[in-house]
C-alpha cells in the first residue's frame, strides 16, 4: 500500500474533484463533505477525519477509502499548519486501515508517506536545541525545579527519582541553582530507571553517559553528586556514577517491551537505597501516560495506579508531575481522533510562527509529533502506548491514590512567566484547580504542572514557593 502527500501549500478547491463522486450512489461521502465545498479548513478536515474514523470502526472500508482520498488531496508535509497536521493524521489512518483490511486499500502513489517513520537519534547538543525550540518541555522543567528547590530547603542530602523521557535535560538548571544556595549545596543523588518508552526524543548515548556529563557539570559547579541507573537485573546492584567511580559501559535498555512490572518491583526503599537523612523527590515528566491503565490478569490495580501506590509508600518529600493536558485514553477511535486533532494543532501552529515551511528543524520536530499521532490513531491494545489523560483526570487519580496537591508559589510563577517571555507572544500560563499551573497557546491548554505530597503531610512543612 502506498499513498501520496501532495505538496500543495494553498487551500484546495473541492468543487470539481467531488463531482464524480456525488453523481454516484456514494451518499455517505457526500454527507461527510457537506458544508466543506470550496476549501478544506481545520473544521472541515476534522469532520472528514471523524467520518473516516467512524467508517473504520464500523468496517466500512469503502467510505474510509473515499474520505482518505479527499484528505490525500489537501494534506501536505510542507504546507500550512492544517495541511501539515492533516498529512500525519492521514498517514496514521492509512497505517491503521492497512492492518484492518490490507487487501482493500489501494492508494497508488509514492512510498514516502507509508513507510515506517524514521526515528532519529539526537546528540546531547541537538536534544538541548529540541527542548528549547518551544516551551513545551521547559515549562515543566522550570515549574518543577522551582518547586523542588523550595521543598528541599534545609536538607543536606537530596535524592531525586527521575521518570522522564527527555534524558535528564531538566537537571543542569537545578544543579546550578543548588550551587548558589546560601547554606551551600546539598549532596545530590539522581536515580533513573533503565527502562524508557520507545518514543522521541531518542538519544545517541547511554544513560550512563548522560550521568557522566551531569557529574562533570556538578564538579564544575562544586555540587556533590551521584547518578544511579536502576538495573534491569534484580539480583545485581544499580550501576552508579559518582565523583569517585569510573564510568559504566552498561547500555540502558530502550525496547518496545517496556518492563513496567519489573520496574514496579524495584520501587522500594531497599532496592533504591533510600537513606533516612535525605529528602526524597519524585519527578515525573511526560512519563505516567506510558504506564498501562488496564488491570492485568487478576490484579486489583492498573500499573498506573500501582505506580502511584508504590511512590506514596516511599514517603517522598514532594512529587511533581508534568504532562500534556489532553484526554487521549478513550477506547473510541472517533473520540481520540477528534481530541487529538484539536490538541496537537498547538505545536504545529506554534512552529508556524517562527520557522519557515521548509525548515529541517521544523520538519523533524513535527515528525516526532507524527510518531505520537500514529500510535494514538493507528494502534489498539498494548501496542497503543500513548495513553494521555488530562490534568483534571490525573488530579482525581492522585487524590484517589492518597495524595494532596500543594501550591506553586509566586516565585515559581514569576520564573515561569520569565521563561515564556523568551518565546512567542501566543504562549501564556494560567492556574486551575488543585493548584495546577497550565501552559497555554492562544488560550488553549497545552501542558500542566502539579505538585503533590502524601496525605498527612502538612502543607506548611513543604514550603513550595
Amino acid at each position: 500500500m502506498k499513498t501520496e502527500i501532495r505538496r500543495s501549500t494553498t487551500s484546495l478547491s473541492l468543487q470539481n474533484s467531488t463531482t464524480t463522486l456525488f453523481n454516484t450512489p456514494q451518499g455517505p461521502l457526500e454527507g461527510a463533505l457537506r458544508g466543506c465545498l470550496g476549501s478544506l479548513d481545520g473544521a472541515c478536515t476534522e469532520k472528514l477525519l471523524r467520518h473516516c474514523a467512524s467508517a473504520l470502526e464500523s468496517n466500512d472500508v469503502t467510505l474510509a477509502q473515499q474520505v482518505m482520498w479527499v484528505l490525500n488531496n489537501v494534506a501536505s508535509s510542507v504546507g500550512d499548519t492544517n495541511q501539515r497536521l492533516t498529512s500525519w493524521f492521514l498517514r496514521a489512518l492509512i497505517s491503521r486501515a492497512s492492518r484492518v483490511c490490507p487487501t482493500a486499500m489501494s492508494f497508488n502513489a509514492s512510498s514516502s508517506s507509508s513507510s515506517t517513520i524514521q526515528r532519529r537519534l539526537m546528540s546531547v547538543t541537538e536534544l538541548a536545541g529540541y527542548v528549547d525550540l518551544i516551551p513545551w518541555h521547559r515549562f515543566g522543567y522550570c515549574a518543577s525545579n522551582s518547586a523542588i528547590f523550595n521543598a528541599i530547603q534545609g536538607y543536606q542530602k537530596v535524592h531525586i527519582l527521575d521518570f522522564s523521557i527527555t534524558h535528564c535535560m531538566q537537571w543542569p538548571t537545578l544543579i546550578d541553582a543548588l550551587a548558589k544556595r546560601p547554606e551551600g549545596p546539598p549532596f545530590l543523588r539522581i536515580t533513573v530507571p533503565c527502562f524508557r518508552p520507545p518514543v522521541p526524543p531518542l538519544l545517541n548515548v547511554s544513560s550512563e553517559e548522560v550521568g557522566l556529563r551531569l557529574l562533570n557539570f556538578s564538579k564544575f559547579r562544586e555540587v556533590p553528586f551521584e547518578f544511579n541507573v536502576i538495573d534491569d537485573n534484580l539480583s545485581s546492584s544499580s550501576s552508579t556514577t559518582t565523583s569517585s567511580s569510573s564510568s559504566s559501559e552498561t547500555m540502558c535498555v530502550e525496547s518496545s517491551n517496556f518492563h513496567f512490572e519489573l520496574l514496579l518491583s524495584q520501587l522500594n526503599l531497599s532496592s533504591l537505597n533510600v537513606r533516612d537523612d535525605e529528602a526524597l523527590v519524585i519527578n515525573c515528566q511526560n512519563w505516567l501516560r506510558y504506564l498501562p491503565d488496564e488491570s492485568i490478569g487478576n490484579a486489583k490495580y492498573s500499573l498506573r495506579d500501582a505506580f502511584l501506590n508504590k511512590i506514596k509508600a516511599l514517603n517522598p518529600r514532594i512529587v511533581v508531575v508534568v504532562d500534556e493536558d489532553s484526554e487521549l485514553n478513550s477506547s473510541s477511535l472517533t473520540s481520540r481522533i477528534t481530541t487529538c486533532f484539536n490538541y496537537l494543532w498547538i505545536p504545529f501552529d506554534a512552529l508556524e510562527t517562527f520557522l519557515p515551511k521548509d525548515s529541517g528543524q521544523r520538519i523533524e520536530y513535527e515528525s516526532d509529533i507524527g510518531h505520537k499521532i500514529e500510535n494514538i490513531i493507528g494502534f489498539e491494545g498494548f501496542q497503543r502506548i500513548e495513553r494521555l489523560e488530562s490534568g483534571f483526570t490525573f488530579s482525581q487519580r492522585m487524590r484517589n491514590a492518597g495524595f494532596m496537591s500543594i501550591p506553586f508559589g509566586e516565585e515559581t510563577v514569576g520564573e515561569v512567566k520569565g521563561l515564556l517571555d523568551e518565546h512567542a507572544s501566543g504562549w501564556g500560563m494560567k492556574r486551575e484547580e488543585d493548584h495546577m499551573l497550565v501552559l497555554t497557546w492562544k488560550g488553549h491548554n497545552s501542558v500542566f504542572a502539579t505538585a503533590w505530597v502524601p496525605n498527612g503531610v502538612l502543607e506548611d512543612q513543604i514550603g513550595v514557593a
